[in-house]
């Protein structure tokens, strides 16, 4: 089912003109707005095609740390727009109204309007087709897509704080994100060394010249590589005792003025970083076992303790209640799933009138897909060959490298395996081989 398009805007000001033009707009937002996160793009790109044409559509937010971006429209420019440009990008953006220039994306200079939303998160679009009209017009037009935005982009904030499972095996299974920057930093490092080497050689410089330039071009090398560095790891991982904290911000009003006694036993420092998808599931259980919890009788306390063994993230979340909580109370079955997307274990204990109890573990890396498990699906070997790069994040000239191969054979065998598999993108792809665990 496609979704409805946003009709163009009209009446004087190009906002909605009457009733059936706002209710056809109210549908299409809708349909935006009751996407899943891994489609939440896509939508949003075809409904604002009708009025505002464009080539690709990118979505920046941190809050979905370790896949930060969401993207929909031109492969060429969506599959190498880094992490970096978008970083520039936003040191430019107003924070509220639209921004229009020619920033680099994708590795070359483009037309593009960007908007910053509350929430922190960027929506830029490339190419943009403003149809001419008087700038008053196009000002409004503008505007009213930022209103969009700001929706969509608090609607996304709210499905990231809630962990659905699919969103959680997807983070998981194609970070490709994270394989693009350590691609990146690869490119920058031959690029130095190359150069390095150049200088090296040059017959034009001296000895004193030659160590000198690359002095200068090792000190510069090695500062963007830390930048680029410490950028990647900022939006792939959360500190241990920051997500603990995080978690006791965010439950703090119930801790304030809630009737129980909320312990909070905190991680050792040394603890090793959590991968996004595991903070967020983390926080997400917590809270959600807590309001369980506390909608039995008779709670006066829950103690809440993470730990980590160096492989897992190991949650306790205790009370002294009836001791009526287990794995088949419904409100604990949607917590379970996210801890079962991300390969984790959870289990309950409950002693009548003690107390109950809920153990979850989760492991910090991800499994190695089986895909010797997938033969329904029918698969040549090559076939197989490229769906591991694709399940690992990887772009078609990666793999082409790494196969011996051409792009264009890689673009062949990935339209059989959206064909074979039945899916419509790579994120699917990969969540798809990771769920047949």
């Amino acid at each position: 089912m496609m979704p409805p398009r946003l009709p163009p805007v009209g009446g004087a000001h190009g906002r909605p003109s009457d009733a059936a033009t706002t209710r056809s707009v109210l549908r299409s937002l809708a349909f935006v707005l009751e996407a899943p996160l891994l489609e939440i793009a896509e939508r949003f790109s075809t409904a604002l095609a009708a009025y505002l044409p464009h080539s690709a559509l990118v979505i920046f937010t941190e809050a979905c740390i370790g896949r930060p971006q969401k993207k929909a429209g031109d492969e060429a420019i969506i599959s190498r727009v880094t992490i970096g440009e978008l970083d520039d990008l936003r040191v430019v953006l107003p924070r509220s109204g639209a921004w229009r220039g020619r920033p680099v994306l994708g590795g070359a200079e483009r037309d593009a309007i960007g908007w910053m939303a509350s929430t922190g998160a960027l929506l830029v679009l490339t190419d943009p087709h403003l149809a001419t009209s008087a700038d008053d017009d196009q000002r409004e037009l503008t505007s009213f897509v930022d209103e969009l935005w700001q929706m969509v982009a608090v609607r996304i904030q709210q499905q990231v704080a809630a962990a659905p499972p699919a969103y959680l095996r997807e983070s998981r299974a194609a970070s490709s994100e994270r394989t693009r920057v350590i691609a990146e930093l690869t490119d920058v490092h031959a690029t130095t060394l190359e150069t390095l080497l150049a200088a090296l050689r040059s017959a034009a410089l001296d000895d004193a010249r030659a160590r000198q330039t690359a002095t200068d071009l090792a000190a510069a090398a090695m500062v963007r590589l830390r930048t680029v560095s410490d950028r990647d790891r900022s939006l792939a991982e959360e500190p241990v005792n920051a997500a603990f904290a995080r978690l006791r911000e965010d439950l703090r009003p119930l801790v304030r003025f809630g009737n129980v006694d909320v312990q909070f036993i905190a991680p050792p420092v040394e603890g090793r970083a959590l991968p996004g998808e595991v903070a967020h599931t983390a926080r997400a259980v917590v809270r959600g076992t807590i309001l369980a919890m506390v909608d039995q009788s008779e709670v006066g306390r829950i103690r809440v303790q993470w730990d980590c063994d160096g492989t897992n993230l190991l949650m306790n979340i205790r009370d002294d209640g009836p001791g009526g909580l287990s794995i088949d109370t419904p409100a604990m079955h949607q917590l379970v799933l996210r801890v079962h997307a991300l390969n984790g274990v959870a289990t309950t204990h409950s002693t009548p009138g003690w107390g109950s109890e809920l153990d979850v573990r989760i492991p910090l890396d991800p499994l190695e897909p089986p895909l010797g498990h997938l033969e329904e699906w029918g698969l040549g070997a090559r076939e197989l060959e490229v769906l591991k790069h694709v399940a690992e994040g990887r772009r078609n000239r990666s793999i082409a490298h790494e196969l011996g191969i051409s792009e264009n054979t890689v673009k062949f065998h990935i339209a059989n395996l959206f064909r074979k598999m039945g899916a419509r993108s790579r994120a699917e792809v990969a969540a798809m081989v990771h769920a047949a665990r």
